[in-house]
């Protein structure tokens, strides 16, 4: 066994039996508290009510992923699917799917009308006997009431480029509600959901909201008094601590399988690690153990495994407005650095190998990426041989050193920036570096300190490249025309287009792929978008990144949070074997 495993089975080992010295139950939760120590007993047998334990790595202070912007505490998106429920929900497939209406409106079901005008309506009929945790009927008033409150100026934080689009929303019946839209939208199935709007209750927070409008996102409704419509209630929450939730008897889709789950909060990785192999936690949830950790546990964990998903992916974003070197507006150029960099060697090395090389936007997990991942995608293949072929054939030439230099003569320098203080984009970066050095271009790394990570301007203007760990979900093709780059007409302050990248046909074709509700014809507008990115080197892509989930093997349909889904977009059906 190489050195480092057995040191960190010793680790491990001395981790174990301090925590089994020290562990605490719910109501003695005084080492529990700090969010660094174990909490309750191991759990419990299947025999009697089903209890299972998880662990988040940060200490919510709301139950609305929606108020946890600028925080990011980690946990609050699946504990906020574990305590509510929209209309529809993503799955782990890539999917729209019923939750709480009896149907996800689709053209072919006649709940989504397209109008001559390009005006479009789209109904919901909620499922009969959906009600609140407290008992009182949930009805086509709350969405109104919802509705009223999104798209409201003064509650910016519930805002959504997509309410923009929509003209009116109207009850029909206590059970039915109709959304008029302006225009074509294709996500319009998504409203009053976990992706786009979750609904508010109105008997709740009406008076508050009429009331207090600036004090809204205050009330204790958001937290400690949260009401919800989702398959568990709130029984107990102990700050800095854990949380317990208990089935919800009148889940609309009918009770969950489990009786109870409890969630400590645990900020110390090693902690996490200590607990998952000690039997004392079932099951991580959200962004938790970092890749290398993860397969540490599960390689001696007995009795629990690894669940990867694609949460995001690690990219070069070439700078296409203002690039200096000049030579980086160069698409050619662009091409043999992709060639230049061996990717696979990033995942092999830095993952494992437990994710692939990334060669588009879509992730392999979306729906339709083989259809159009196929046909329209352009790879490049690491070949320095090719990458030097096509830097020579744009004029370059080297130097006695070995490295390029412009017409001038001078030595070409390129400075490649990430933010500081994350491991895996801090290895990726030194390592493509290497890669491009030893294509003779000279290359300097700058790691962005914290305090200047919010610098809008420097973080727009960089001159070559930046490293980013993002989302790339398809949604998110929203914010790449040009109308959202950072520029010193909008003071920086652009909300995507990270390239600063312009072009008129791009953004008319992801406008049109947005507002084209034929599938064949969206299809087609989606595949011309994806390789004008892929041969046009707009973004320059390294590998899917994986969000390990550790799962003991006790439990039965729990898995990693994929595709814009929530680990607990279905917790209704978490169970332990029998």
């Amino acid at each position: 066994m190489p050195a480092f495993k057995r040191l960190g089975s010793l680790w491990l080992a001395l981790i174990l039996i301090s925590v089994g010295c020290a562990s605490t139950s719910p109501s003695n939760s005084s080492s529990a508290a700090s969010g660094s120590g174990a909490a309750s007993s191991a759990p419990q047998s299947n025999a009697g009510p089903k209890r299972i334990t998880a662990v988040i790595q940060g200490d919510p202070h709301t139950l609305a992923q929606i108020l946890n912007p600028a925080s990011h505490v980690r946990g609050i998106a699946s504990l906020e699917q574990i305590v509510n429920a929209g209309l529809t929900t993503p799955s782990n497939e890539g999917k729209t799917v019923a939750q709480l209406a009896e149907a996800v409106p689709s053209v072919e079901n006649g709940l989504w009308v397209v109008l001559p005008d390009g005006r479009m309506t789209t109904t919901w009929k909620i499922r009969e006997g959906a009600a609140w945790h407290d008992g009182t009927p949930f009805t086509a008033d709350d969405l109104v009431f919802t509705w009223q409150v999104v798209h409201d100026p003064a509650l910016p934080i519930f805002g959504d480029g997509t309410y923009s689009h929509i003209e009116s929303v109207e009850a029909k019946d206590p059970r039915t509600v109709t959304v008029n839209w302006k225009d074509p939208f294709i996500e319009a199935d998504t409203m009053f959901s976990y992706v786009r709007a979750m609904p508010q209750p109105r008997h709740l927070l009406e008076k508050a909201y009429q009331e207090d409008k600036a004090s809204y996102t205050d009330l204790p409704y958001w937290s400690t008094d949260f009401v919800g419509l989702g398959p568990f209630k709130v029984k107990e929450w102990v700050r800095g601590s854990y949380m317990i939730f208990e089935a919800n008897d009148r889940y609309a889709m009918g009770r969950p399988k489990l009786d109870t789950i409890e969630v400590r909060f645990i900020l110390d990785d090693s902690t996490v690690m200590a607990n998952l192999l000690s039997g004392t936690v079932d099951v991580t949830l959200d962004r938790s153990l970092a890749g290398d950790d993860a397969i540490q546990v599960a390689d001696q964990w007995r009795d629990g495994h690894i669940e990867w998903g694609f949460g995001n992916w690690i990219a070069f974003f070439p700078q296409l407005l203002t690039p200096n070197p000049a030579l980086v507006g160069d698409a050619r150029f662009r091409k043999a650095l992709m060639n230049g960099a061996d990717r696979q060697q990033l995942v092999d090395v830095f993952m494992r190998g437990a994710t692939t090389v990334a060669d588009s936007y879509m992730s392999p997990n979306q729906p339709d990426y083989k259809q159009i991942e196929d046909s329209q995608v352009v790879r490049y293949p690491y070949d320095s041989r090719r990458a030097t072929e096509i830097l020579e054939g744009i004029g370059l030439t080297k130097g006695p050193d070995g490295f390029y230099r412009d017409a001038s003569g001078q030595r070409l320098n390129f400075e490649m920036r990430t933010t500081a203080e994350d491991d895996i984009r801090e290895k990726v970066i030194l390592s493509i570096r290497d890669d491009w050095q030893k294509l003779g271009l000279s290359t300097d790394v700058t790691f962005i300190p914290r305090q200047r990570s919010t610098d809008v301007e420097y973080r727009a203007t960089y001159p070559f490249v930046e490293l980013v760990q993002q989302p790339n979900d398809i949604r998110g093709l929203r914010t790449l025309p040009s109308r959202y780059t950072s520029v010193p007409e909008n003071s920086f302050r652009g909300t995507g287009n990270r390239s600063r990248y312009f072009n008129a046909e791009y953004d008319a074709m992801i406008d049109k792929f947005f507002t084209t509700v034929p599938k064949a014809e969206r299809l087609q507008a989606l595949g011309w978008i994806l390789h004008h990115i892929s041969d046009q080197v707009i973004i320059m892509p390294m590998f899917y990144n994986t969000a390990p989930t550790l799962v003991a093997n006790r439990l039965v349909n729990v898995g990693a949070s994929r595709e814009g889904a929530t680990q607990a977009w279905n917790s209704h059906l978490w169970d332990i074997k029998s």
